[in-house]
Order: C-alpha cells, then sequence, then structure tokens
C-alpha cells in the first residue's frame, strides 16, 4: 500500500505499507525503509521549477511496460498529485465551506499530475512529462472546468494502446468539484477529454461535487467508480456510480444513496473518502480501503467489506487502521 503522511510542516511525503493479509499492515517510522519493506520512499521535488515542491500525494500504482521503458522484471507506474506553493482560492455552493477547507490539507494550492516508476516499488524515478513544470499535463484554459488545479489521478487499463485517467477539479462555474477523463496510447501522453459527473441534486451526499473517483472494469462489462461526495456540511462520504463504457452516461447506484457514511463517534467521524475497491474472489466480493478523517482533522486509513454481493453495501472492518 502506498500512501501519504504529513509531518509538523504539513508536507505530504509517499510512504509504503505491506501487508501478507490485506488487513494487517506495517510500516516503517520516521525516513527510513524499515528493514526494505516500509517507509518514506519519495519526498518532494528539490528542483525549484518543479510543480511538486511543496506536497506529493499518490493515487495509483499499476504494473506494466512500454516501448520506452524496458525492463526484465515488472514495472511499477505511479500515478500521483504534486503540490506548488502557489495558493488558489474557491468558495464551495455549500452551508459549511469552512469545515470542508479545513480537513482538506493542501486544497488551497495549486496542483497537477505526476509519473513515476520503479522495478520494486520503493525506489522510484521520476518521468518528465510535456508541461513545463514536469507535470504530464497542465490545467485547463480560463473558463474550463478544470482552470484551477488537476488531482487525483486514477488509471485504467482498458486495452493496449489505450488508457484512461479519472481525475477531479474543482469547476468554478458551477461551484462543485467534478471528476473528468483524460486518455492516452502509451500511458505518458494524455488527450483530456472534458468533465463526466458533477455534483448530486439538492440534499443529496454530494450537492457539493465529487472527487477522488476509482475505477473498476467489471468482468461482465461495464465500469463502476466508488467515489467521494461532498455534502451540504462539509462532510465527506462515499458513493458508487457505473457506466456501461467508462466514458460517459455515469449513473449513481443505489439510489443516490452513500455507501459508506461518516461515523457518528470513532476515529472516522469527521468524513470518509479517497476510495479504493479491490475485487476478492468474484465480482460479488469487494474490500473498500479508503481515508478517514476524525476530530482535529486527524486522518487514518480503514477497510470496509462487502454485504450481500456488489458494491452498494459494506460493513467496516474494526480490526484495524492505518
Amino acid at each position: 500500500m502506498w500512501y501519504h503522511g504529513n509531518n509538523s510542516y504539513a508536507t505530504d511525503s509517499i510512504g509504503l505499507a505491506v501487508s501478507s493479509n490485506g488487513i494487517h499492515w506495517e510500516r516503517g517510522n520516521g525516513s527510513i525503509r524499515s528493514s526494505g519493506d516500509a517507509g518514506v520512499v519519495m519526498n518532494c521535488s528539490d528542483d525549484w521549477w518543479a510543480f511538486d515542491t511543496k506536497s506529493i500525494r499518490p493515487s495509483d500504482v499499476l504494473i506494466m511496460s512500454s516501448a520506452k521503458v524496458r525492463a526484465s522484471t515488472a514495472v511499477y507506474w505511479l500515478y500521483y498529485t504534486g503540490f506548488s506553493p502557489e495558493e488558489i482560492e474557491f468558495r464551495l455552493n455549500i452551508e459549511n465551506p469552512e469545515k470542508f477547507l479545513h480537513n482538506c490539507g493542501n486544497c488551497g494550492f495549486r496542483s497537477l499530475l505526476g509519473l513515476a516508476i520503479s522495478q520494486d516499488g520503493r525506489h522510484w524515478a521520476r518521468i518528465e512529462g510535456e508541461h513545463h513544470s514536469g507535470a504530464l499535463f497542465d490545467v485547463g484554459l480560463d473558463g474550463e472546468w478544470d482552470s484551477l488545479f488537476v488531482a487525483g489521478p486514477k488509471v485504467v487499463y482498458h486495452r493496449s494502446g489505450d488508457l484512461r485517467m479519472y481525475y477531479h477539479s474543482f469547476d468554478v462555474e458551477n461551484g462543485c468539484f467534478s471528476i473528468g477523463i483524460a486518455r492516452s496510447r502509451d500511458g505518458m501522453r494524455w488527450v483530456k477529454l472534458g468533465k463526466i459527473m458533477g455534483a448530486g441534486l439538492t440534499g443529496s451526499f454530494d450537492e457539493g461535487g465529487v472527487m477522488n473517483g476509482h475505477v473498476v472494469a467489471m468482468k461482465q462489462g461495464g465500469y463502476i467508480m466508488a467515489y467521494e461526495g461532498v455534502g451540504a456540511d462539509g462532510r465527506r462520504s462515499i458513493g458508487v456510480a457505473e457506466s456501461s463504457d467508462g466514458l460517459k452516461d455515469w449513473r449513481s447506484c443505489g439510489g443516490g444513496e452513500a455507501v459508506l457514511m461518516p461515523q457518528e463517534k470513532g476515529w472516522d467521524n469527521e468524513g470518509v473518502g479517497s476510495p479504493c475497491l479491490v475485487r476478492m474472489d468474484g465480482d460479488d466480493e469487494w474490500r473498500l480501503y479508503y481515508r478517514g478523517i476524525g476530530e482535529g482533522g486527524r486522518t487514518g486509513i480503514g477497510m470496509a467489506v462487502s454485504e450481500g454481493g456488489g458494491v452498494l453495501s459494506f460493513r467496516r472492518w474494526t480490526g484495524f487502521h492505518l
């Protein structure tokens, strides 16, 4: 598991935790790689011109190769969000934007998307994208839905020569977070196709918008997306949507209700988000790893397991959190 953590200077770095069963995890302390198995594996860039000098957050890791990257062993591709010190401002159309921003971490800073590769998942080399800062691509033009920042890249390998990236931004015109899509032939050069999901209906758990979408291709065809929805009270919950082709016509599942909400009491009572769906044995058994926010903005990583088949009902695994 690759995750981000921050220090007293509010600078995010990327760490690695390992597990034999996906339930009990071990990590290192400080800036070490504890017996070669865990610890900090990637820090912010030291290059003044780079897009990721303030903080970095992992979004997705794929195992693949390409014509440009040849290796005798498996190659890990890490897609991540990099933050610069450039501040941005936006206002959510919800009742309590201050609560959201308080728990948002670095969302008040400009961010772009990056790529790094590794042969062992621990030692990473950045791959410079086409943007002058080394990012994969730039924000949109003034007036476009992603003109403020781009963040949370999740990549689906559809077939050879067809990779799809789902990412989010803040749609200034509509005052909400939204999810868009880009496509690539090689995983390095991307073409943006536009916004595919916006805010839910008034009174819904995602009326403030959607972000951090994680898409999975179903074995029987079609795609599902677990995503983070922002409510009117500034709290975040997790919902699920579906699409027949993964490109358009995304529809909320379960009657528009969240599949996982913050607890009234507990370590994640302020919000749950950044979902990662993992299929177990067959399409009817799933694990949902997520980021939880508690009192004072303290965060952790938790897990929920599916109930009754499918991805519309989950119960928290209470034996741990990272």
